[in-house]
């Protein structure tokens, strides 16, 4: 069991940086492969990053590579998300999720079972 918590959110002007956190509780964090998605009003929730247990592995969405950067601290039981050159259209509610999503299929929202509230991000134009 995970219980996750983000932070960092806020409002940017488009390429803007920001960084978002999230924090885990639970003994086994650095079991878990963790996840970055975002909503935005009206569209499906929809994959960014994902960082494996280890830290060596990770995988973006053709939108935000190059970008945007994951990375964890399995010691803080922390993972964030490094976001630069940001654009309104990365408007959205941005939510971490851990889980043990086989590679096929790690970059659907329903293959990781924790979730955190989620943190709202606002690019401005």
């Amino acid at each position: 069991q995970v219980q996750l918590v983000e932070s960092g959110g806020g409002l940017v002007p488009a390429g803007g940086s920001m960084r978002l956190s999230c924090a885990a509780s639970g003994r086994t964090f650095r079991n878990f492969a963790m996840g970055w998605f975002r909503q935005a009003p009206g569209k499906e929730r929809e994959f960014v990053a994902l960082i494996r247990w280890n830290g060596d592995s990770t995988n973006y969405a053709d939108s935000v590579k190059g970008r945007f950067t994951i990375s964890r601290d399995n010691a803080k039981k922390t993972v964030y998300l490094q976001m630069n050159r940001l654009q309104p259209e990365d408007t959205a509610v941005y939510y971490c999720a851990a889980g043990h999503p086989d590679p096929s299929v790690d970059r659907k929202a329903s293959a990781f079972p924790y979730w955190g509230q989620g943190t709202q991000v606002t690019v401005s134009s």
